[in-house]
């Protein structure tokens, strides 16, 4: 069965490229976040897309990148159906033979790197937080990691088999998702997959952070299936699974997921 025919479903419940000056793409994954920060010595090395809600993002995140590192540490062991759906992706992404590079975009601390890697995949990540990716380079050392931007992603044309998007959607602005979605697909192969988990909702602006008590909040937007699923079609991309899951404990909302090939 070809995978674009795939249509599992789990029931919903009730300006200048970034990078360096000569050739952005050609440098490491590990000198790259530095050629940002001498290129941009005002803009916290992060370009000419830094507005005030971005800088907000990548502050509150610097702040809590040892918070996340400790509290989804093995987490990712505890949740079956997350390791499913990622399971899943990197099936179709080494069917389509199009090699093992993927990007897990807003990776975080890098904890689904060795996941990924497990299951075959030759992951390097990505994340707006330079904290974020300091820590993900001491915890997970064995993999590349650079600070980037989603809106304007350090990496060639079609250079990539897919993209890992693990809850790093969610804090884009209406205005901003058609950029980005078309930046993940600028990046991915043709034939190359996007997978996506997000928290399920209304679309509604809300604030995130003030819960974890460390002083920080920021916009998050908890996407309608419905509006995930137009931006990444809006991009060029086809779904072939969607699904969804209740909130467990104090998640808030339910859980979506999403994998889309760019054909």
């Amino acid at each position: 069965m070809s995978a674009l025919a795939i249509r599992l479903s789990i029931i919903w419940p009730a300006s200048a490229k970034i990078g360096h000056p000569g050739d952005p793409r050609g440098i490491s994954a590990r000198g790259f976040d530095a050629a940002l920060v001498n290129r941009y010595p005002g803009g916290a090395g992060y370009g000419p897309l830094v507005d005030a809600k971005t800088e907000e993002l990548r502050a509150a995140h610097d702040v809590l990148a040892e918070f996340y590192a400790e509290r989804l540490a093995g987490e990712l062991a505890r949740m079956p159906i997350e390791r499913a759906v990622l399971g899943l992706f990197c099936d179709l992404t080494l069917a389509a033979g199009l090699g093992a590079g993927v990007g897990d975009i807003g990776c975080g601390t890098g904890r689904l790197e060795p996941y990924l890697a497990a299951r075959g995949l030759r992951p390097r990540g990505f994340d707006l937080s330079a904290e974020m990716i300091r820590v993900a380079r001491r915890d997970h050392s064995g993999f590349d990691f650079a600070v980037a931007d989603l809106r304007e992603l350090p990496i060639g044309d079609a250079s990539l088999a897919g993209v890992v998007c693990w809850y790093s959607l969610m804090y884009l602005a209406p205005s901003d998702r058609p950029a980005a979605f078309s930046e993940l697909a600028r990046v991915v192969k043709a034939g190359g997959y996007l997978v996506t988990a997000f928290k399920a909702g209304d679309n509604q602006l809300r604030r995130g952070g003030r819960s974890v008590g460390l002083g920080v909040e920021f916009d998050v937007y908890w996407l309608a299936p419905e509006e995930m699923q137009r931006q990444v079609i809006d991009a060029g991309f086809v779904t072939v699974f969607w699904g969804g899951r209740l909130a467990e404990g104090q998640e808030g909302s339910p859980q979506g997921y999403l994998i889309a090939q760019r054909p």
